[in-house]
């Protein structure tokens, strides 16, 4: 939300920018917690099929309609508070992973019994795809500095798939896991590796929403918003580093 103040009749009257996209995020992540509450404390799957139906698309097209609409209004001071909105969510991931380490630490026998072997070569492929996205979407931005829109938009595009096969392996990985028994509820390491890896996995949702949210921009080829787009692969750099905390401590550890 942000203020304007305008002037008429030679007085100052306050103008609000209003949007109803955080409402639909809101209810968005109502369902989420409702698909949760549906799987596994009523162990209804197909409810919680239903709830997490409605609940991923409500939070994507929030995300995408809240940030198209700070397109075009300048960067303002969205690059040094998305630094603070990263130091916030930082702290979430370091008291999941203070929870991990005090868990491990303490335990007689670890890994717990029920955990079955991680795969080691797929994370590192993740690695390589998370690691090279943060490396073109930088050189997007540099693209974009320099005035070339066409190379721009060509590397833009490649971050945006490279984000999108970091998500397909994170889901082929997690549905080859389940279906072998280990789930969230199997012990105390696979409570750890599914809310990590999954927490890290909606910041990665999140990120390409953001692109998307100014993909149609990019696409026409007309003026895009540097501000916004410096934003975004700040965001996106943040999503990259803790990857490395992710892999290195539930995989490798």
């Amino acid at each position: 939300m942000a203020y304007d103040a305008h002037h008429a009749d030679g007085h100052a009257h306050p103008h609000w920018d209003t949007s109803i996209y955080p409402f639909i995020i809101s209810f968005g992540i109502l369902a989420l917690a409702i698909a949760f509450s549906f799987k596994f404390v009523y162990h209804n799957g197909f409810a919680a099929i239903l709830a997490l139906g409605l609940a991923v698309p409500m939070i994507i097209a929030g995300i995408v309609g809240w940030t198209s609409e700070a397109m075009g209004k300048g960067e303002g001071l969205s690059y040094g508070a998305m630094g603070w909105f990263i130091v916030a969510e930082a702290m979430i991931f370091v008291s999941f992973f203070v929870g991990y380490w005090y868990t491990r630490l303490h335990a007689d026998v670890w890994p717990p019994a029920g955990t079955v072997a991680l795969p080691k070569l797929l994370p590192l492929v993740m690695t390589f795809i998370l690691v090279a996205s943060s490396l073109t979407i930088h050189y997007a931005e540099h693209l974009l500095h320099l005035g070339n829109k066409a190379g721009f938009r060509t590397w833009y595009v490649i971050t945006i798939v490279l984000g999108a096969c970091f998500l397909g392996m994170s889901a082929y990985e997690w549905s080859h896991l389940i279906h072998e028994g280990f789930t969230i509820s199997t012990n105390a390491f696979s409570t750890v590796f599914f809310s990590v890896t999954g927490l890290h996995g909606s910041h990665v949702v999140v990120g390409l929403a953001i692109f998307l949210a100014g993909l149609p921009s990019v696409l026409r080829g007309g003026d895009v918003d540097e501000g916004f787009m410096r934003t975004a692969g700040l965001y996106w750099h943040f999503v990259d580093i803790i990857w490395f905390f992710v892999v290195s401590q539930v995989y490798y550890w």
